[in-house]
């Protein structure tokens, strides 16, 4: 299956949920949810219908796994992943996600948007205690330090990016230094820490990979 390249604003028409592939212009008046749009051809006759438990799981991995910009096949290894971890499952994979390299560049405030970051991750404008990765699931572990390379500071679109970090700040797992633009991933959060996407129902993604 290869990466999506179509209409982005359509995937978050088909959830139905501002999933911020945009970055600022997901925040703008501009933004598709706004316009109160339904999903892309489904029939209105139709949208008042009851869905199925199926289509309600399958709803929620489809929303997580656009979220973080992932492949179905990947998304199902972090799951396998988070189900051999001892604890709570779904928990596991919130955890196992926030931890990739691309998600902590995106959450410090380098780019705007998860795939923005994983662009640069991609072409090495990343560094993570110093060494360049270029692997956007890299899994970043407690005190370890992600940061711009040198030869990249200059950047107008992380100058632009980190303009964010002013409005709001960075989560509390994370702290930020945006003028060395350099910032240091703490500890690994809980899944309670993760309030944007407290409305994500992980127990179904659960239940629909346990079918």
């Amino acid at each position: 299956m290869a990466r999506y390249t179509g209409p982005v604003c359509r995937i978050c028409r088909t959830e139905q949920k501002k999933l911020m592939l945009k970055g600022d212009r997901c925040k703008s008046d501009r933004c598709a949810i706004n316009k109160k749009r339904g999903a892309p051809g489904k029939d209105p006759k139709n949208r008042a219908a009851k869905p199925s438990d199926y289509r309600i799981q399958l709803r929620e991995k489809q929303k997580l796994r656009r979220i973080y910009g992932m492949l179905e096949k990947q998304f199902r290894l972090f799951f396998e992943r988070a189900l051999r971890m001892s604890g709570i499952t779904g928990e596991n994979l919130f955890v196992l996600l926030e931890q990739r390299l691309d998600n902590v560049t995106y959450r410090l405030r380098f780019a705007t948007s998860r795939s923005q970051a994983r662009q640069l991750v991609l072409h090495g404008h990343v560094t993570v205690n110093g060494k360049p990765v270029n692997v956007p699931s890299y899994q970043v572990k407690s005190g370890d330090e992600i940061a711009i390379k040198d030869a990249s500071k200059s950047f107008s679109v992380i100058k632009e990016a980190l303009r964010e970090y002013g409005k709001s700040g960075v989560l509390p797992w994370l702290e930020l230094d945006p003028d060395a633009m350099k910032g240091k991933f703490n500890a690994v959060p809980r899944r309670s820490d993760i309030t944007d996407l407290s409305d994500i129902k992980e127990q179904m993604i659960v239940e629909f990979y346990s079918k």
